[in-house]
């Protein structure tokens, strides 16, 4: 299976422990962005993963690439050139600390790029998925142009878009948002999203009545997911649901509805270590199984399983390997069938 992704790759500066920035004297550093995680995981499932950015033509560019081809990202697709990269401060929460992340990305690399400069065709020839989040638009009319590019060669290609709204406020207001993914919701086959994304993006919500306290009844989720499919006519639907307990402590799960059938996968309480690409995770993971051709249950509780393992995992990228998410997926799904 060949998997091409599109996005910003930065650098991402978090204080040692749980220090905040005003206390910091150093600082970990991992090299990450929301598709080239995706790009990561799958790679490290064993398949063809290839990624598409534009770096700096310096050091911290030479970086990104060593730390993508490292773990066998088809690096063919990075343009170099002029701009910078991009960097994000996060300050890990502790207790009813929630995480804190600030962008220093203006003048990036990608920001900069023009269309002329990515053959999508080429990119894409023999490709079963393009995958991007509402991230790589948010830069600039200029990106938002590429995305439309990449997703009208996929159609033409026969390629399946796979997009996570991903929306950060910190990027754009929310009008623009709305309304460029929109645009771009009309070429997705398989939308990624949640409820909050749902309801403040698209004015799209479940019912008061699905909700139990913190509890939401998976026929809420049902609901929520056909009217997605309904309203942008994508072919699938899968929703994360996160509760957070504290900042060390969240509960995440998951669902998929393809058009005709709606599954749920097991929930899961976990110790976070680092939250930052579980999402991705989650991605990669149901790529991954989409693209086995599993069944849409064994698809839905490999992706949250790998979803679950990245909270254990410091960094931006799920390291587990294969044989560690299926057994906690089967695990989860036998304690599911159990109670």
């Amino acid at each position: 299976m060949k998997i091409v992704t599109f996005g910003e790759m930065m650098l991402r500066l978090t204080p040692l422990g749980t220090k905040r920035l005003v206390q910091a004297d150093s600082f970990d550093a991992f090299y990450g962005g929301a598709e080239a995680n995706v790009a990561l995981s799958l790679a490290l499932l064993g398949e063809e993963a290839v990624f598409a950015t534009k770096l700096p033509d310096n050091a911290l560019g030479d970086g990104a690439v060593a730390a993508l081809r490292r773990w066998g990202v088809d690096t063919r697709g990075i343009v170099r050139g002029k701009g910078r990269l991009g960097l994000v401060f996060q300050e890990r929460g502790a207790d009813r600390r929630p995480d804190r992340t600030f962008y220093d990305r203006e003048g990036s690399a990608l920001s900069l790029a023009s269309p002329s400069e990515f053959d999508w065709e080429r990119l894409l020839a023999g490709a079963d998925f393009l995958y991007f989040s509402g991230i790589t638009p948010a830069l600039g009319e200029n990106v938002a142009g590429i995305c439309i590019d990449a997703c009208q060669a996929a159609r033409k290609c026969g390629v399946q878009v796979a997009f996570d709204p991903n929306y950060r406020p910190g990027l754009w207001d929310l009008p623009e948002a709305a309304a460029c993914m929109e645009t771009v919701l009309s070429y997705v086959d398989i939308l990624i999203a949640n409820e909050s994304q749902a309801s403040a993006l698209f004015g799209i919500s479940y019912s008061p009545l699905a909700v139990d306290g913190d509890n939401v009844s998976d026929w809420g989720y049902e609901t929520l997911a056909k009217a997605l499919c309904k309203r942008f006519s994508v072919k699938a639907v899968a929703l994360t649901e996160r509760r957070t307990i504290s900042a060390g402590i969240n509960d995440f799960s998951a669902k998929y509805y393809d058009g005709r059938a709606f599954v749920s996968s097991p929930k899961y309480r976990m110790r976070v270590v680092d939250r930052v690409g579980s999402g991705d995770a989650f991605a990669a993971g149901l790529l991954f199984s989409l693209g086995r051709k599993t069944g849409l249950q064994e698809a839905i509780n490999f992706a949250a399983a790998a979803g679950c393992l990245k909270h254990s995992i410091e960094g931006d990228v799920n390291l587990s390997r294969y044989e560690e998410i299926l057994a906690l997926a089967q695990k989860g799904a036998e304690e599911t069938g159990r109670r």
